[in-house]
């Protein structure tokens, strides 16, 4: 099993889009299962897969979410009794969501915003023992984390539990420069906590071939010496359905658009090869 997380340090970059349809694709195309974890206080990922229907009536049904992993202090709130601390739910026992055969999803939870996490805590350790608690390794083949826009705790948790991480970049200037910034954040995150973690490629996404920025974004992580070799051959083609579609849980395949599925195809075939290796 490989735990890879998606991350980068700007937003709109189509970080959530390549996390939901890579996991998707791995299952499809490659027989896979695979296990989506989302840690993004935002949730946008379980809302690419979940309608807000399905989402309400399951938590109203005691359904567990990522609070669930960090929360060790759970609390109950009554209209007439209040707050009332509560037993929290053992880490063996919180259940991912099944979203179809061989995909599960950890989902996201607004309620992430309320946790504070501080050092000495341990709780940027407990996605890390979450997954070894429900013996991930034997069920999963790769679990996908996706990650805050921002160097946070969360990251951090994401990072720790990691084997690798994935960088989605859209081709203009300022997410060139937010994937340096990146790489300092995770260097020294990993000299911080003794974990190496392996950057296991860059994805080109919300791509215009026939752009000077597109051809720009080739050529400076092509000679790049730090990120040579490290862009994956296909890559994302920009696509205004495709953003419409995720407000109704439509993914790559749900669509009507061959380079869309090509793309997404070529990327999950490179990544399968570089994150097993």
């Amino acid at each position: 099993m490989a735990v890879i997380s998606v991350v980068n340090m700007k937003g709109g970059v189509a970080k959530t889009t390549l996390a939901t349809n890579l996991a998707d694709t791995l299952v499809r195309r490659h027989g896979r299962k695979v296990l989506l974890v989302d840690l993004d206080p935002q949730f946008n990922a379980t809302q690419c897969l979940i309608s807000p229907e399905k989402y309400v009536k399951s938590r109203a049904a005691g359904q567990p979410t990522i609070v669930s992993i960090f929360d060790d202090a759970p609390m109950a709130v009554s209209a007439v009794e209040g707050a009332k601390p509560q037993a929290p739910i053992a880490l063996k026992d919180i259940k991912p969501w099944r979203i179809k055969e061989n995909f599960d999803l950890l989902p996201g939870d607004l309620e992430l915003y309320r946790l504070e996490m501080g050092g000495g805590q341990g709780r940027e350790q407990r996605l890390k023992r979450y997954l070894e608690a429900i013996n991930a390794a034997e069920i999963y083949d790769f679990v996908i984390v996706d990650t805050p826009p921002t160097p946070s705790h969360w990251m951090m948790a994401a990072l720790l539990a990691s084997d690798g991480y994935l960088v989605p970049v859209k081709p203009e200037p300022l997410s060139r420069t937010g994937i340096d910034l990146l790489r300092g954040v995770v260097e020294r995150f990993s000299q911080n906590y003794g974990h190496p973690i392996e950057c296991v490629g860059v994805v080109l996404t919300i791509v215009e071939t026939n752009t000077v920025v597109y051809r720009e974004a080739v050529e400076f992580l092509d000679k790049n010496p730090v990120w040579a070799g490290k862009r994956y051959a296909a890559s994302l083609p920009k696509r205004v359905k495709l953003a419409k579609g995720q407000g109704h849980q439509a993914l790559i395949f749900d669509l009507d658009d061959n380079d869309l599925k090509r793309g997404i195809t070529g990327i999950a075939k490179e990544f399968a090869e570089k994150a097993n290796g």
